[in-house]
């Protein structure tokens, strides 16, 4: 993924509400969201070239999202798939922070990465570009591709949108949270960061979605957990140049927190 922006223990009848853009190459192929015929237990979004996800949870209750570290044009590729990373937390048993802990040991076979893995108790969060693993702690958080909370002027805007959200009933906070997935304004040169990809790229990133010519946003995923253990997911897909491919939307019930 390229935007996430969560809210964690805050919204009082959704303890998790995650809202995020995957930003891909329009010609990389992918499954949209739904359970994998190969491990039922597990529903995301499937990378068909590789086999991971960038997102995903599972009936009993994990969850693992990923996003790619923007380390400049010169960036190369890297042994093995970031993707990977969220699929073996959701098929394993591993508590977050010890399955973070062994990815750690590992880090430098992918490519520039952030990683949150929970089991909807604790969520954890770690970077091979940043230092050590931490704890997301109860609040608004967003993420895009750097460190958790970089305020990059879409994080920023994301996160404040999503707190003027926390009071809404599901009905108004699907919608509410899909408008902000679909922002497509561009910051101020003046807010951009320098990642390494030249002005003119950094103003096209700098959108929530993004809209390019052979890369932009693939799919828009709300995903809520409610304090009754059901899950709602509405994911839309998108095309070259942002045009929408469909919209899916997934209820089910989770077996129990904190199981594999």
């Amino acid at each position: 993924m390229c935007l996430i922006l969560l809210a964690w223990r805050v919204h009082p009848g959704f303890p998790l509400v995650f809202a995020g853009n995957r930003d891909e190459a329009y010609a990389r192929p992918s499954a949209p969201a739904g359970f994998w015929a190969d491990d039922p237990g597990i529903f995301g979004g499937r990378d068909l070239e590789k086999g991971g996800t960038w997102l995903g949870v599972t009936r009993g209750g994990r969850l693992a999202a990923v996003t790619n570290y923007r380390d400049g044009a010169a960036a190369k590729d890297a042994p093995r798939s970031r993707g990977e990373l969220a699929a073996d937390f959701l098929r394993g048993t591993d508590d977050p922070r010890a399955y973070l802990e062994r990815v750690a040991a590992r880090a430098s076979d992918y490519g520039g990465f952030t990683l949150i893995v929970s089991d909807l108790q604790r969520m954890y969060w770690m970077s091979n570009r940043g230092r050590g693993i931490g704890e997301v702690l109860p609040g608004v958080h967003g993420l895009s591709n750097h460190l958790l909370d970089t305020p990059w002027p879409k994080v920023t805007r994301g996160k404040e949108s999503v707190s003027t959200l926390m009071k809404a009933d599901e009905a108004k906070l699907v919608p509410g949270l899909q408008e902000v997935l679909a922002d497509r304004t561009m910051a101020a040169d003046s807010e951009l960061p320098d990642t390494g990809v030249g002005l003119q790229r950094e103003r096209e990133l700098s959108a929530a979605f993004v809209a390019g010519e052979r890369y932009g946003t693939r799919a828009s995923t709300v995903l809520l957990v409610s304090r009754t253990n059901e899950v709602v997911c509405v994911e839309r897909r998108f095309g070259a140049g942002g045009a929408p491919q469909g919209e899916a939307i997934q209820r089910f019930a989770l077996y129990s927190r904190g199981s594999g």
